[in-house]
């Protein structure tokens, strides 16, 4: 066979493998695309899910560690009067104290705070205005004489290491859900929280709903 025949048969052959190989390239790289497309759509849906509910109970975790580690209580602190025997108003320098305290824990969404301190307010004026009385030593006219951050007057030792969230419904940027301890039967707390720049937060909670912490 001549030299010329022997190297037009090798180009032939080199250009077929050649063919074959990119044709199989193409065939892999179809297959991983779509496979990939399939694995990260099904992990957007699982991770977005799982994402936001370990988010969420990271928060009510670290809230309630706070609440009852480096919370200072000062939760609508009342002015007396000269005699020192009634309260006249809320203490509203410690109020906004308060407020600032609880914006720099990173817990709580604006929504939050325009609550509480819509609440503040509400007792002020309640008091100045003589619409309700508060005599020292004797339990506050608001709220439902329980501690507002637990709905409860007792509770067991490092509760927030066993915590557990139940009814969780994750809507868009909202979620709503009710926390309990398996040391008090059926009890549960009811929490609403927000996502604010992409971060989840308290948007209300069951102890500070307005119109029951302040009616008459």
């Amino acid at each position: 066979m001549k030299p010329e025949t022997i190297k037009k048969q090798q180009n032939k052959k080199t250009l077929k493998t050649s063919k074959l190989l990119i044709s199989f390239s193409l065939l892999l790289l179809i297959v991983f695309q779509s496979a990939n497309a399939v694995a990260l759509e099904n992990k957007k849906d699982a991770f977005y899910f799982k994402s936001d509910k370990q988010e969420i109970e990271i928060l009510v975790t670290k809230l309630y560690e706070w609440v009852e580690t480096k919370n200072s209580n000062n939760d609508f602190n009342p002015l007396a009067n000269k005699k020192g025997d009634k309260y006249i108003g809320l203490d509203l320098n410690a109020h906004k104290k308060r407020l600032e305290e609880l914006k720099k824990t990173n817990f709580f969404s604006q929504q939050f705070l325009d609550n509480y301190n819509k609440i503040a307010l509400k007792i002020d004026s309640n008091l100045k205005t003589k619409k309700i009385e508060w005599f020292e030593g004797e339990l506050p006219p608001f709220g439902n004489d329980s501690n507002p951050w637990c709905s409860c007057q007792d509770y067991p030792d490092n509760y927030w290491k066993t915590m557990a969230i139940n009814h969780l419904k994750v809507e868009n940027n909202t979620a709503s859900f009710d926390w309990t301890w398996s040391w008090k039967g059926d009890f549960k707390y009811k929490v609403k929280t927000v996502k604010e720049n992409g971060i989840w937060k308290i948007a209300s909670l069951e102890g500070f709903d307005y119109n029951d912490f302040t009616k008459i």
